[in-house]
């Protein structure tokens, strides 16, 4: 069971850690256990998952106790039912594959500009302007949005996104008790990581607010804005010497993973039919995502474009190793597939 539904993501975990440690060695660059702009992955992460689990346990353990009596008792009964060992050993096992998988990504991110010489953010600019009919993607915004309070607003849901993705994973590996369901999205989380690390080497650009500051001048400070000074001065000490400090260097813009991972997610959901307030507020996070990550200068208009095809592609990948197959393929597919599984099984 928890190879069926963890397999690939395991597999996935430890051939990007290989290649992580590889550059590595062949760069001569320190690993590092990166922080995010919410503390260590190995410290926020558990605790959200931890706290999922209270908050899955407790309601429950109190309504049993409220109506059988006895607390302990309750909790007992209530953890065995929700909590047995193959439930754990899921949980552990997707939360590890994940996290070695993140921690591999920012590692490679980092290692971008010792391996990588310069950056195509020019022609990236040129084709942004094509199509943007010869403007600017992130002018016409500034000019149809103003440039006062659709910058705290738009920051504040760029910087939701950081918060969006434990709560989700939490959401997939804890609450959801469809396995197969929750392996899809949290495989296919980790595809992203792997597809986006790989188009930062493929396509090196650091975007708009990187390149041309004056630009954004007129936007007020936001939590952005701090959080884009931040990385601006981790990426100039991880160059300077990446032995004496801490920092690793997290800026690439081709292509957005904010708007490739939300994809994921709006498709997760979309094609696995949840509630439609959650399938349609994930398509509106993801659009007011992509105005955002181009009106604060993240990302020029085609690496949120290179989002959703990478976003896409997750999905339909983590479908097929996940065995949620049925959601992506073409109908005429499935049956092949259920014969030479009985075939097998057989």
């Amino acid at each position: 069971m928890v190879l069926r539904a963890y397999g690939f993501a395991v597999v996935l975990a430890l051939g990007l850690a290989t290649a992580a440690y590889v550059v590595a060695e062949v760069h001569h660059l320190p690993l590092r256990d990166p922080d995010g702009a919410i503390g260590p992955a190995y410290v926020w992460l558990p605790t959200v998952i931890a706290l999922a689990i209270v908050i899955d346990v407790l309601p429950r353990t109190v309504r049993r106790a409220w109506s059988a009596g006895g607390l302990r008792n309750a909790l007992v009964a209530v953890w065995r039912e929700r909590w047995p060992v193959r439930q754990l050993q899921l949980v552990l096992v997707g939360l590890g594959s994940w996290y070695l998988t993140y921690a591999a990504f920012r590692n490679l991110k980092s290692f971008l500009p010792f391996v990588r010489d310069g950056v195509d953010d020019a022609a990236v600019a040129s084709a942004d302007r094509v199509l943007a009919f010869g403007r600017d993607p992130a002018d016409v915004l500034h000019d149809l949005l103003g440039t006062g309070a659709a910058a705290h607003l738009l920051s504040f849901f760029y910087v939701a996104w950081i918060v969006f993705v434990p709560l989700t994973l939490a959401a997939a590996m804890v609450w959801s008790r469809n396995i197969a369901l929750g392996s899809w999205y949290v495989t296919a989380i980790a595809v992203d990581w792997v597809l986006g690390v790989g188009t930062y080497y493929a396509l090196p650009t650091l975007g708009p607010i990187y390149r041309e500051p004056e630009q954004f001048a007129d936007l007020p400070r936001t939590w952005v804005t701090s959080l884009q000074e931040t990385m601006h001065a981790e990426r100039l000490e991880a160059i300077a010497n990446p032995f004496a400090t801490s920092s690793v260097q997290t800026i690439a813009a081709f292509a957005s993973l904010h708007v490739g991972i939300l994809t994921s997610a709006c498709l997760v959901a979309h094609l696995a039919g949840l509630h439609a307030v959650w399938r349609w507020g994930l398509w509106a996070f993801l659009a007011v995502t992509v105005v955002a990550t181009v009106y604060l200068g993240w990302h020029y208009l085609i690496d949120a474009v290179g989002g959703v095809a990478i976003g896409a592609v997750a999905v339909w990948l983590s479908a097929v190793v996940t065995r949620n197959g049925q959601h992506v393929l073409p109908r005429r597919v499935i049956p092949q597939r259920q014969a030479v599984a009985a075939d097998i099984s057989s």
